[in-house]
């Protein structure tokens, strides 16, 4: 294990479970080991469905839309 590895997985163990959870689903992403499927709430399936359908049809939100939506987290 490398030196930066080492001192990510010391900053991870300091966060909270959920967010480990995140962060370790992440890592075996890019890791290429994508054995254990995510479960979805069955109430957010319509809306992951409906993401789904607008990427087939190649609608992505625009620079503005994006910019719009982290505007509202904005102190």
């Amino acid at each position: 294990m490398t030196k930066l590895l080492d001192q990510a997985l010391a900053a991870v163990r300091r966060l909270p479970p959920e967010t480990q959870d995140e962060i370790a689903r992440a890592m075996l992403t890019l890791a290429g080991d994508e054995s254990e499927p995510e479960e979805i709430a069955p109430s957010h399936l319509p809306d992951v469905l409906e993401s789904l359908a607008q990427a087939k049809r190649r609608r992505f939100a625009t620079d503005t839309e994006i910019e719009a939506a982290f505007r509202r987290f904005d102190p």
